[in-house]
């Protein structure tokens, strides 16, 4: 392992201005997400001009010596002794006092910004100069001061510094490759894969992104309990699956066309169709295709509850990460029926809305409905749904497709039905009806088995169940709305 890691190229260049702006100001703010190196930069501006790094670990070693609510006055002398006696005084993750006084129920409001005034009065007055880092915002009174120095977002270049520092020189990884897979791994994230995998022989890109797809990635469905569904299972629909090849999967798995054209899945998707039709189906095909890449929103998430607004949140932000990614809105228009809350929906289109960002683009969201007109009208202006999709009652060829693969199933006489006639009784059934009339025939024929009653012609069986089926829908259709 190398001993010694070289900042990458955008970690260099938010380095360089904060050294710039240090000659020309006297409070500096650098801004960078979690693992993006802002301790390294930190560490590289205290090797350059000297002074003070003030971090958590500093921070709570004051704090032990007073009492356990002194947040402010902690942070206040600890500062005020490093400004006695330094220049310049970095302060590393701002962000954690912050979280701290800024939560609700926090007695203290706003001391933390008086104390902050304070102290960078008190800097100005001798001379020092402050530089905060931060994950988010800064505190007010720091910002409307500050020059503002961000670390941007990973290339592939940085990738590749990153981990080879902790990979051997030869290590043959494509990391344009793993930066489509996932373009916003942190370093931490990168470290982490790299020492581990520096023990494996013969590593390559595809056991690198296997690996940070076991790790880093996690999609918010478990697999294990999502049926076993592939595009070869749904039928009459050839259209739609071919739609989602080409403008879904495609940019996902075909890492060469990806690249080479900058390709981006839709980003929203809208698949209607009346109930039964394989929406549903379709979206646990996607879930067993894309494995991590794939988030759920289902009305488990939506509970009428407040928290269904952190849960979203924090779907989109996971889906982010792990862009290339898919969130799948099941059911959307009975989430939005009789506009029950209409925040709920404006809080979606603002979540929709912020996925327009480059960092963001590669987020495909796909949303189903039994009536799209039930949706409201601005989640479907042009810009939100790029790709109208529609999921039809299978017709004649299709519903034969469907009952020859489930008879084929079924031992003894009442597999030997005749599938083309069963075809031309069910004209009008959903797949999941279909479904359904198996399932009823095989109970009909066994209760006769177990009244020892001579089993009857295999069709019969499933007449009769189609036939319960179409009564019950007289009898009830009306009274559900279908």
């Amino acid at each position: 392992m190398k001993p010694n890691i070289v900042l990458t190229s955008v970690q260099q260049a938010a380095a360089d201005r904060l050294l710039e702006s240090l000659d020309a100001g006297n409070v500096i703010v650098l801004k960078g997400g979690p693992g993006s190196g802002k301790t390294t930069i930190l560490d590289t501006v205290q090797a350059a001009r000297g002074g003070a790094l003030l971090g958590a670990r500093q921070f709570m070693d004051v704090l032990k010596t007073q009492a356990p609510a002194a947040i402010e006055e902690s942070f206040l002398r600890m500062i005020e002794d490093a400004i006695l006696a330094n220049n310049l005084v970095l302060v590393d993750d701002l962000h954690l006092l912050t979280n701290i006084v800024e939560s609700r129920g926090y007695p203290r409001s706003y001391l933390l910004d008086a104390a902050l005034t304070g102290i960078l009065a008190e800097a100005g007055v001798l001379g020092c100069k402050l530089v905060f880092a931060v994950e988010d915002e800064a505190p007010w009174p720091v910002q409307r001061r500050a020059y503002l120095t961000a670390i941007a977002e990973f290339t592939p270049d940085d990738y590749a510094v990153i981990c080879r520092a902790y990979l051997t020189d030869d290590a043959p990884l494509d990391y344009a490759r793993i930066h489509r897979f996932s373009p916003r791994l942190t370093a931490y994230q990168l470290k982490n894969a790299s020492v581990w995998l520096a023990r494996r022989p013969n590593l390559n890109t595809a056991a690198f992104t296997e690996y940070l797809r076991s790790q880093d990635m996690t999609s918010n469905v478990e697999l294990q309990e999502v049926p076993p569904v592939d595009w070869k299972d749904l039928k009459g629909v050839d259209d739609v699956i071919r739609a989602l090849e080409a403008k879904i999967a495609l940019p996902f798995e075909n890492d060469a066309l990806a690249g080479e054209l900058r390709l981006k899945p839709k980003r929203g998707v809208l698949l209607a169709g009346p109930p039964g039709t394989g929406k549903t189906t379709i979206g646990r095909a996607l879930a067993h295709r894309l494995k991590s890449k794939f988030f759920l929103i289902d009305g488990t998430i939506v509970a009428g509850t407040g928290d269904f607004y952190c849960q979203v949140r924090e779907v989109f932000d996971a889906a982010r990460r792990n862009a290339p990614s898919v969130i799948f809105i099941d059911d959307t228009d009975v989430i939005f029926e009789g506009n029950g809350d209409p925040g709920l929906y404006r809080y979606l289109l603002t979540m929709l809305d912020g996925l327009e960002s480059a960092s963001a683009g590669r987020v495909c969201v796909m949303m189903t409905a039994m009536n799209a007109a039930a949706l409201p009208a601005a989640m479907l202006r042009s810009g939100r749904v790029e790709l109208w999709l529609e999921t039809r009652l299978p017709d004649a060829g299709a519903r034969e497709q469907i009952l020859r693969e489930r008879l084929a199933g079924i031992p003894g006489v009442i597999g030997s039905a005749d599938a083309l006639r069963l075809a031309s009784a069910t004209h009008g059934l959903t797949g999941a009806d279909l479904n359904a009339v198996v399932e009823d025939a095989k109970l009909l024929f066994a209760h006769d088995v177990s009244r020892s009653v001579a089993p009857r012609a295999a069709e019969a069986y499933f007449l009769d169940a189609i036939a319960e089926l179409r009564a019950t829908r007289r009898t009830y259709a009306p009274r559900i709305g279908f």
